[in-house]
């Protein structure tokens, strides 16, 4: 009877709180908070004790309602939802292995790296969440916040059954749910190969992006290692410092991901008007080392060797999953497998930004992305799935942009944007004057288009367009005489589309 009654009483709250999986309403005395797996409550056959709110000034003990592990964008735009649904103060902790507070990291491969004297992008003035136009969240508003911040100590370990994680100093945390935003760690060369020798540098946090700079103020020659994201940003900013810059990777042109042949070409072509050099279709056998030790060359596999006193690597990057392997890796993306609301096979834990491996919907296949609008939306969405009644799978639209030669004194900016899904065949309109788009057509439907130097109402289409996915006359925008016209025959798709 009085089992049945306790049942009765507890459903009764958790429905007027409207609580969702990952929260807790009661926890056993030798266990941190408890969790509310898919609304059905599990509870050990313990005595049992209410589980009141934390207050901020109760973080001298190792309980925690909220843990969020990693300190990069996912983690700053979470604690803003937190904030925003009165769940944070008292009741967050977020636990970095950065000196920083959460920022807005594709800052240090632009604006971070400009010359000294052309007003290059420094802390505090890119934290979270400026960069989408909130507000800039410093190591103070944490504070008054209520969050608590634990900076410079990594998670070492987890004890899912304990629900307990362990840091590198070794401070112990109790956690009722647990978020983990680690992101990706860049991914390097052996040590074999020169991979850590003086000179060398890779590009994760502020730390790098420091020591890259110390190189450059000194540097002659410099050699940038891929021809992604990292490879074009870089030697975009090198070129600023009128540096004698090389850009080397192995595929046939620029950002072989998405990019076209023919639309890598003709980035190059605007590099090359900077005086970045490029060396394609080629591997590095190793770097090698001068008398003092330091980098002086990059070493191809056909026995050449480029002069270098500075070697950038930006050769992609590896989901940082590491002390959570044990919560379910997805084998073929990588990265820790999650649902639609970002929730992992262990209730009460979830994944999000660049380590989460997600269904991505409008495709039907699962993904793991790696950019700043998938880790700043995940997040709010990880979050309200976990504190409301929100309930709705993320439908996540792929997005990608770069920015570069934005410095003062440059000719020519570039921005471009790209929404959608790079698959089927392809339409180039313009020729950088100074537009040029790109639309890829599968089956008569536009999948995907990528634009650059548009406008605020041109780029404010793409995503409308890519969305829709409406069909299009691929003879007309072949024929189109200019971008605008171009995006005028896919807008009208778009109408024709919605009438239907």
């Amino acid at each position: 009877m009085v089992s049945s009654v306790r049942r009765l009483i507890m459903a009764s709250i958790s429905n007027t709180l409207s609580l969702k999986y990952g929260l807790s309403l009661w926890c056993p005395q030798s266990a941190p908070l408890n969790r509310i797996h898919k609304g059905s409550c599990s509870f050990p056959s313990r005595s049992f004790r209410r589980c009141f709110t934390v207050s901020a000034s109760s973080f001298a003990n190792e309980n925690r309602e909220f843990v969020i592990v990693g300190g990069g964008n996912a983690a700053g735009y979470a604690a803003k939802t937190f904030v925003e649904h009165g769940m944070a103060n008292g009741k967050l902790c977020i636990v970095s292995k950065e000196a920083y507070a959460p920022y807005e990291r594709p800052a240090l491969t632009k604006a971070y790296l400009f010359p000294l004297d052309k007003k290059p992008a420094r802390l505090p003035g890119f934290h979270t969440c400026v960069g989408s136009g909130g507000e800039r969240q410093t190591p103070d508003w944490y504070k008054e916040q209520g969050i608590e911040m634990l900076y410079e100590d990594p998670v070492a370990n987890v004890d899912i059954e304990k629900q307990t994680l362990t840091t590198n100093s070794g401070k112990l945390l109790k956690y009722g749910s647990l978020i983990i935003a680690t992101g990706c760690s860049a991914s390097r060369f052996p040590d074999k190969i020169g991979g850590n020798l003086p000179g060398v540098h890779y590009i994760r946090d502020v730390a790098d992006a420091d020591s890259l700079i110390t190189s450059l103020e000194k540097a002659r020659k410099v050699v940038v290692v891929g021809g992604g994201y990292i490879g074009m940003e870089v030697a975009a900013a090198t070129s600023g410092w009128k540096l004698d810059t090389t850009v080397i990777f192995p595929e046939d042109h620029l950002m072989p991901r998405l990019f076209t042949s023919s639309l890598g070409q003709k980035y190059e072509k605007l590099y090359q008007d900077y005086g970045v050099k490029f060396i394609k279709g080629t591997s590095i056998k190793n770097l090698e080392a001068g008398s003092d030790g330091h980098v002086s060359g990059v070493k191809l596999e056909n026995g050449s060797t480029i002069e270098a006193d500075t070697v950038v690597i930006g050769i992609g990057a590896k989901p940082a999953v590491v002390p959570f392997e044990k919560i379910g890796l997805n084998s073929t993306v990588g990265g820790i497998q999650v649902d639609g609301q970002f929730r992992t096979s262990i209730p009460g834990i979830f994944a999000i930004g660049d380590v989460a491996a997600f269904p991505l919907k409008m495709y039907n296949r699962i993904s793991r992305v790696e950019h700043v609008d998938h880790a700043r939306r995940s997040a709010q969405h990880c979050v309200k799935s976990l504190l409301t009644a929100h309930t709705d799978t993320y439908d996540y639209l792929p997005y990608f942009y770069s920015r570069v030669f934005e410095y003062e004194g440059s000719p020519r900016k570039v921005w471009w944007q790209f929404f959608g899904d790079n698959v089927g065949e392809t339409v180039e309109i313009g020729n950088f004057d100074p537009k040029v788009a790109t639309f890829w057509i599968d089956s008569g439907k536009l999948k995907g288009v990528l634009l650059e130097s548009g406008t605020a109402e041109e780029f404010q289409l793409l995503p409308k367009l890519a969305r829709s996915q409406p069909s299009v006359d691929k003879a007309k925008l072949q024929n189109a005489s200019s971008v605008e016209e171009a995006l005028e025959i896919a807008r009208a798709s778009l109408q024709v589309g919605t009438a239907a």
